[in-house]
């Protein structure tokens, strides 16, 4: 049986989306049909990652990853770094639909030791980066006349503490709200916000930490019975993409297994 695409037509653009959940985010939106840009930052080891991408959608559509993929370095910490990745995104493929706010760090620290400087650099990056991005986006979106979707990657972060994530729980609550408050602000342009809020994802960030003792007993507080991995995210993220989430703005999906319903 043959199935539809859900994304045929459709241009989207992504922040941090070489590696971990964006990554996966972008390949399962090229399967599903649609163009994807991405930002990635500046540096070596991501434009690396840029580049295998762009060979693994080549594999994906079967000819020039060019007509398809588009990556766009910046620091997304940075105002610019969001007005850019949308800018060259309409310049290269005419037009935005889709919106994902992924970008995204989060070191572990004590409250009582962590530097002014960690706190800072969390915080631009994982919520005042985000939201000039996400302003740019809409902007772009509303320019059009033609509605669109914006996807917060917030976490279940944003719904409990977690003793050495005092300075990144918050930005996480922030992108939940700052979606909750887009919907409202958007919806009269069509515009769709709303929120992903991963449990725990094992990816390259984590892999290490999680190795071990404390991936098994954080995999037994699960109800589906495993960690999360970034492929996890991207039906849910396809899904709030697609035309069949058309009347859903405001929402947060929890993907992680069950886990927030079993903490204790």
């Amino acid at each position: 049986m043959a199935f539809t695409r859900l994304l045929v037509d459709k241009v989207v653009a992504i922040t941090g989306a070489t590696t971990g959940i964006g990554r996966a985010i972008a390949l399962e939106m090229i399967r599903q049909g649609a163009k994807v840009a991405v930002n990635y930052y500046p540096d070596e080891t991501q434009t690396a990652n840029a580049m295998s991408l762009k060979l693994e959608i080549c594999e994906i559509v079967k000819e020039d990853g060019d007509a398809w993929f588009h990556a766009v370095a910046g620091d997304i910490s940075l105002p610019e770094s969001g007005r850019q990745l949308v800018k060259e995104t309409v310049e290269k493929f005419g037009k935005l639909d889709v919106f994902v706010s992924n970008a995204g760090i989060c070191p572990f620290y004590d409250f009582f030791t962590i530097t002014e400087e960690i706190v800072y650099k969390t915080v631009n990056t994982n919520l005042t980066g985000a939201y000039f991005a996400v302003q740019a986006a809409a902007r772009q979106m509303k320019e059009q006349g033609t509605g669109g979707s914006i996807i917060g990657i917030s976490s279940i972060s944003a719904l409990v503490g977690g003793e050495y994530q005092t300075h990144y729980t918050p930005t996480k609550a922030g992108i939940l709200s700052l979606m909750q408050s887009c919907a409202v602000a958007l919806g009269k342009y069509g515009i769709r916000c709303n929120a992903l809020l991963p449990g725990t994802i094992r990816t390259g960030i984590n892999e290490d930490d999680l190795n071990g003792d404390k991936g098994e007993k954080m995999s037994l507080r699960v109800p589906l019975g495993r960690l999360g991995l970034p492929d996890d995210l991207a039906g849910p993220a396809v899904f709030l993409a697609s035309e069949m989430a058309r009347y859903v703005t405001g929402a947060q999906i929890l993907v992680d297994g069950g886990l927030f319903v079993n903490l204790q």
